[in-house]
């Protein structure tokens, strides 16, 4: 594994900005090390105390909120786009988070079927490739616009 190279002084770059300087043209890729660095600058603007999420955690949205969903395919390709999640629905945590104090998290609505066929547009619920969706939730957004209703045991 190779070590990461401390981030340059007063580093303040977010993995949105990194992709959105890569979509203006202004970089040819975005990966290490400055992806490491965006993720623990995101990490370190994460409120003290605050619970990161758990395989297994449900949350309940306090209120409408406009989340980014990816979809799956049957074939190499990734898709996505922003959807509302409707006050009360609840998610679920469903992989296990790559870090320990990770700043996002893929989850799933429990209420799958209903809120695919809300958020997910119609020509990609028809398209025959199409193999589901699922959120992608930043960790500061769990805290402060929903509640966390099931917490996974700790083992």
């Amino acid at each position: 594994m190779n070590k990461i190279p401390p981030a340059p002084r007063g580093w303040n770059k977010t993995i949105s900005d990194l992709l959105a300087e890569a979509q203006r043209g202004e970089r040819a890729s975005v990966g290490s090390p400055e992806v490491d660095w965006a993720r623990d600058f995101e990490r370190s603007q994460v409120p003290s105390g605050v619970r990161f999420p758990r395989r297994g955690d449900v949350y309940e949205a306090k209120t409408d909120i406009l989340v980014h969903f990816l979809t799956a395919w049957a074939v190499p390709y990734t898709g996505g786009g922003d959807g509302m999640l409707k006050q009360g629905d609840r998610v679920l945590i469903h992989q296990e988070p790559a870090y320990a104090e990770p700043i996002a998290v893929y989850a799933k609505p429990i209420d799958y079927a209903r809120v695919e066929h809300e958020i997910v547009p119609a020509d990609v619920l028809a398209n025959p490739n199409y193999s589901g969706f699922y959120l992608s939730l930043k960790t500061v957004d769990l805290h402060s616009h929903f509640n966390l209703v099931l917490e996974k045991e700790s083992t």
